[in-house]
This record gives structure tokens, C-alpha cells and sequence, in this order.
């Protein structure tokens, strides 16, 4: 009996020290006010660099990997290519976006939101501007030095293709 008990001892004491370690235990609360409050920020960054066709801030705000996912396209991968498909998008349009999050959900150093969207895109060439609205949902990574980069920016839209 006594050789039952402390094995379930050790095995306890063991499981508390790896979930303490993994960041299941602590003050998780203090942390996660502080991670939203950081995402929170950092996508009124993004957003502004966005609006003022920013392209170095908007690199600085990602990670080397990111992948933007849009409706009708394959992937774009790598923080190069983002970066010269956004400055293709400046190039031919103004943008005025918006964005209202419905959720954020933190998991360790990761992180997922999803909400809605609004994109005004003004032809640069003339013409009439466009306004599409949809979903998103986002993965963000915390950075060695705490703070957060998107890693994956996925979005459709309200309407079909073609409408």
C-alpha cells in the first residue's frame, strides 16, 4: 500500500510540474488580460498600417511564415510574398478596411480570433469603389520577446463569387 501511494505521489507531483511548466498552472489570469489586451493593440496597429498602406509596418507585424488565406486563390506564403501582394493592392487601390472581433481565444503562445470585416477599395485608375464584408480568422504567435505576430490571416466574404 504504501509503495501504491507514493507512486501516486510522484506521478501527481510530476503531472502538476509539467502542467506548471507548460503554463497550465500560475496566475493565468493577470496573463491573459495582459495577451488580449496586447492582440487588442496589435490589431489597431495592423489596421492603421493597413488604412495608410503601410507595407513595412504591416511586414514588421508578421511572422517570416505568414500565410494569408483568400477566397478563389492559393495561399500566399512567406512574409516576402505578402508583402509584394500588398503593395500590388496599394499600387492599384485606395483601401479603407474595418474590422469588428467577435472572438479571441489564447492557447499557450498561440492565439485565434475570428470576426467580421469591412473593406472599401477604391481604384486608383477611377472608377467606382467596392465594398466587400466577411469573416476572418486569424492565428497569432507570441515572439520570444512576448509580444504577438499574425501567422495566418484566413477571410472570406458575405457575398458568392461573381455577385
Amino acid at each position: 500500500m504504501k509503495r501504491a501511494a507514493a507512486s501516486s505521489v510522484l506521478v501527481l507531483t510530476g503531472s502538476a510540474l509539467c502542467l506548471s511548466g507548460c503554463g497550465w498552472l500560475g496566475d493565468d489570469t493577470r496573463s491573459s488580460t495582459q495577451d488580449l489586451a496586447a492582440i487588442a493593440q496589435f490589431n489597431r496597429q495592423y489596421l492603421e498600417a493597413i488604412n495608410n498602406e503601410d507595407i513595412d509596418a504591416l511586414s514588421r507585424l508578421t511572422t517570416e511564415g505568414h500565410m494569408m488565406i483568400a477566397p478563389n486563390r492559393a495561399p500566399i506564403v512567406g512574409k516576402a510574398a505578402n508583402d509584394a501582394a500588398n503593395a500590388r493592392v496599394f499600387e492599384l487601390f485606395e483601401i479603407d478596411e474595418t474590422w469588428t472581433p467577435g472572438e479571441t481565444a489564447l492557447a499557450g503562445d498561440w492565439a485565434w480570433q475570428r470576426g467580421t470585416f469591412a473593406v472599401t477599395a477604391t481604384p486608383r485608375a477611377g472608377g467606382e469603389s467596392s465594398t466587400t464584408t466577411g469573416n476572418f480568422l486569424r492565428i497569432y504567435a507570441r515572439q520570444p520577446d512576448g509580444s504577438w505576430r499574425m501567422t495566418i490571416d484566413m477571410f472570406n466574404s458575405d457575398s458568392a463569387p461573381g455577385d
